[in-house]
């Protein structure tokens, strides 16, 4: 049986490929566990330093199964609301916690349609560049349905609220071209150069050293919810934990001696 997401690691770049084309790579439980287990995974890995996410066949995400919301089956349809709400934050909202908490940059390679679920999936990697083929719709109303998977709380602090407004109240697609126009996504690129495009970003991220790369992440991430005095006394203390690693001192001298940082992790 195939893996709903494959794991491939080249060098210090991970890339995990969403891998149920025939419900254009629908979120199914399965890519659920899939999914938080590879973050689980990066977060212990020090050999990693980014994560590309991507989609097999022909779509990025489609979200929601909608022939299975017809069917009204299983803990996101459970006839008891206490039921329904335990599906979807021990189910799909396993997803946003987990990329959330995701140490290393995330960089979203949205090969295709990117739709409801799918689009917020989208939104809860930390970069996004698109193909000339990406479509995007946080097209919930469409179905009857609230964002239930973070959508609501990750699309406006990536559009801003005007834009966030307009496109979950009128649910309709965005092209790549107006979805950059937006900000949704930072780059455009032919389709057949997407993961080239994508692997090359990931390159100029992976070059620096690992410890503060993730602690760099985790301070602009926090930044959002914090006074100004939290961030000086957050960028303080991760600066001191830094200054103590073996790759900090080396990214000094490399960068003195104009060559490339060796890096260990340590």
């Amino acid at each position: 049986m195939a893996e709903s997401v494959i794991y491939r690691q080249e060098g210090r770049v991970v890339t995990l490929t969403l891998n149920e084309p025939e419900t254009r790579n629908a979120i199914s439980p399965a890519i659920v566990e899939a999914l938080v287990a590879a973050c689980e995974r990066i977060n212990g890995d020090m050999s990693v330093s980014a994560v590309i996410l991507t989609g097999a066949g022909e779509g990025f995400s489609s979200g929601g199964n909608v022939k299975e919301m017809e069917k009204r089956a299983g803990g996101l349809f459970s006839p008891k609301v206490a039921d329904t709400r335990r599906g979807y934050w021990h189910g799909i909202q396993r997803i946003p916690r987990a990329l959330h908490e995701l140490e290393v940059p995330s960089i979203a390679a949205v090969n295709g349609a990117a739709i409801g679920a799918g689009c917020d999936l989208s939104l809860m990697c930390d970069i996004r560049i698109a193909s000339d083929k990406a479509v995007f719709g946080e097209s919930f109303l469409r179905v009857g349905l609230v964002s239930g998977d973070g959508g609501a709380w990750f699309l406006p602090r990536v559009v801003g609220l005007s834009r966030a407004y307009e496109m979950t109240f009128t649910g309709d697609f965005v092209d790549a071209e107006t979805a950059a126009r937006y900000g949704l996504v930072s780059k455009v690129v032919a389709h057949d150069a997407l993961l080239e495009e994508a692997n090359k970003l990931a390159a100029r991220i992976v070059r620096h050293p690992p410890h503060s790369l993730r602690l760099t992440k985790r301070l602009l991430r926090n930044s959002l919810a914090m006074t100004l005095g939290d961030n000086l006394e957050m960028a303080a203390a991760l600066q001191a934990i830094v200054q103590q690693t073996e790759d900090q001192h080396e990214a000094v001298k490399a960068l003195n001696e104009k060559r490339p940082g060796k890096f260990t992790g340590n």
